[in-house]
């Protein structure tokens, strides 16, 4: 039998780091199914899937322990078999779209709104940069979500547009089809 397992893996950036990561799994049998990684201020960061047979856990867990002398941390979480890999939503893919003025709290209002409506954010990526004319610093997100049966785009729509003047950012929020 073979099973799914969930790595996060968080360590000074290097070169040969996914590599190393990358190789025990191989080495235990493993196959690397899919991954988002990023270098962020300096540490690598990520989260793979992978499959291998049931009795190969144990060594590859073994393996990837030994691995954090190499200041590597890796955790491990099993992946629940009746649970969609593609997706937990269920309901409509949307995708969001984020611009403003940086500033602390952006992201809480956003995902607290998203949170009260069931939305589950299936992809998040965010970043900084210099704004063009100002010179300060501009927030930018990207989000891929599924709305749950019964939601309306359009009801997530006009929260988000509420909290965004306050916010003073523009939020998009469109079908993902």
């Amino acid at each position: 039998m073979r099973i799914s397992l969930v790595l996060t893996v968080v360590g000074g950036d290097r070169p040969g780091l996914v590599e190393s990561v990358a190789a025990v799994v191989a080495d235990s049998g493993g196959n690397w199914l899919e991954s988002r990684m990023a270098r962020l201020g300096g540490q690598f960061a990520g989260i793979v899937r992978v499959e291998l047979p049931a009795e190969r856990e144990s060594a590859l867990r073994e393996a990837l322990a030994a691995d954090r002398t190499r200041g590597v941390t890796v955790t491990i979480g099993a992946v629940d078999p009746a649970v969609d890999v593609a997706g937990t939503g269920g309901g409509l893919a949307a995708r969001l779209e984020l611009v403003g003025q940086d500033r602390p709290g952006i992201v809480r209002q956003i995902s607290g709104v998203l949170a009260a409506h069931g939305v589950n954010v299936e992809e998040l990526t965010t970043g900084t940069e210099s704004a063009p004319m100002s010179g300060g610093l501009l927030f930018r997100a990207v989000a891929e979500v599924s709305l749950p049966s019964g939601v309306k785009l359009e009801t997530v729509r006009a929260d988000l547009e509420e909290i965004a003047a306050d916010l003073m950012v523009d939020v998009v929020l469109k079908s993902a089809n």
